[in-house]
């Protein structure tokens, strides 16, 4: 293993260490004792000390109270091999929210649905007809958002990620893919593609361009000024940089990877830092956002669709959003069992993606170890933002004990 591949550790976090006291609440306001708040302080120290992550921000809602709004790290001075001048992390810097970007595009369908412009059930080429192409034409949106559409890996060999500044050519290629599986009851994850057709999908049934729409429905009435698509230049300097760190890739990480997101692990993270990745709309997989900010969107969920006095969406549409699309299932591509709703990852008991009894969670991973999510049952709503990119065990490790911490702290 390359030392230049680690995040130089110091043994005093303190320096890299950022807690926005005057946000954070009392045990009273959140029913989170002081002794499980420095547990899941603990268990982040732990993340960073397995020197995967540059950059670590954290925000933890319960009964809509912050409990946590932390940051360790630096947005750029102490990535593995990094020369220059160290600079502050925030609480607040902004990060790639990465596939986590799915659930947040998935609501502007749901929107549409809400206001009924249409429906989850209706065929995706009621709205994009080429798409019917090959056989596809029976696939709803619902079996969309949930990957049972049948392309979720692109048309191309060999693709490189310059390719994704080109929407109209991938959705053309999309659109001509025939599926995997042609009766389309198969789950398997569509790490990439299902953003540009459901991203065409509001384009063509909204009139507006991405980014209009999220500030239209998301991102302007609930005042959440750092989640946008891609970052804007002048803002760039404010985000930490992705770093594929730890032991580098070996088989079958690396064939896995490849299948899944059709580059190699390396160039996914090198691309994410990349102009033509800032500058597009990736609607599975760039928009950026601080942790309070994508805290936010899933405490309005858990809400029933209203933050701070601001309706979103529908208790009934939220329902919807998080409703299982069928049983729990091994996915194709991801080669575990897993649950979708129309847009959200799901969790599970004894233990899944949001920690142990997480059954009625709801929320997405990001590019291995990012997360969002909401638990109705332990009334909290968390998001994780980190931007080392790495398969290390010892961090996989420590990010269960911070989801484990997390979830007895809201029982």
């Amino acid at each position: 293993m390359s030392k230049s591949r680690w995040v130089q550790v110091p043994k005093d976090l303190g320096p890299l260490s950022q807690i926005d006291h005057a946000a954070e609440r009392s045990a009273q306001d959140t029913g989170v004792s002081d002794a499980d708040r420095e547990r899941i302080w603990a268990a982040m120290q732990g993340l960073y000390r397995a020197g995967v992550h540059p950059a670590i921000t954290l925000v933890m809602r319960r009964q809509g109270q912050i409990v946590l709004k932390r940051s360790i790290g630096r947005v750029s001075g102490n990535a593995p091999g990094e020369i220059g001048p160290e600079v502050p992390l925030h609480p607040d810097s902004p990060v790639c929210l990465f596939s986590a970007s799915k659930a947040i595009t998935a609501l502007l369908v749901h929107k549409l649905a809400e206001q009924g412009r249409l429906r989850l059930d209706d065929r995706v080429a009621d709205y994009i007809p080429e798409f019917a192409a090959r056989g596809k034409g029976a696939v709803t949106i619902r079996q969309l958002l949930a990957h049972r559409a049948g392309i979720p890996t692109l048309p191309v060999k060999h693709p490189d990620p310059s390719l994704l500044q080109h929407w109209d050519a991938l959705v053309h290629l999309l659109c001509l893919a025939p599926p995997f599986d042609p009766r389309f009851e198969k789950q398997a994850y569509h790490a990439l593609t299902v953003g540009f057709i459901v991203g065409e999908l509001i384009r063509r049934v909204s009139g507006r361009e991405l980014r209009d729409y999220l500030h239209e429905v998301l991102t302007g009435p609930l005042k959440l000024d750092s989640m946008s698509f891609g970052l804007a230049p002048e803002r760039r300097a404010l985000a930490p940089k992705s770093h594929g760190t730890g032991p580098k890739p070996f088989w079958p990480v690396t064939q896995y990877a490849q299948r899944i997101i059709g580059v190699s692990f390396e160039r996914a993270a090198e691309a994410a830092n990349e102009d033509g990745f800032l500058s597009s709309v990736v609607p599975s997989g760039n928009i950026f956002a601080n942790a309070d900010d994508a805290c936010k969107v899933f405490q309005m969920l858990l809400n029933g669709g209203e933050l701070d006095g601001v309706r979103i969406l529908k208790p009934e549409t939220v329902a919807e959003a998080v409703r299982p699309v069928g049983n729990i299932q091994y996915d194709g591509m991801l080669m575990v069992p897993l649950r979708f709703s129309a847009g959200f990852m799901l969790g599970e008991s004894p233990f899944g993606l949001f920690g142990p009894k997480s059954h009625e969670a709801f929320g997405h991973l990001g590019f291995v170890s990012v997360l969002c999510w909401a638990d109705p049952r332990r009334d909290i709503s968390v998001a994780l933002l980190n931007t080392g990119k790495s398969m290390a065990p010892t961090a996989l490790l420590q990010l269960a004990r911070l989801l484990g911490a997390i979830g007895r702290a809201g029982r």
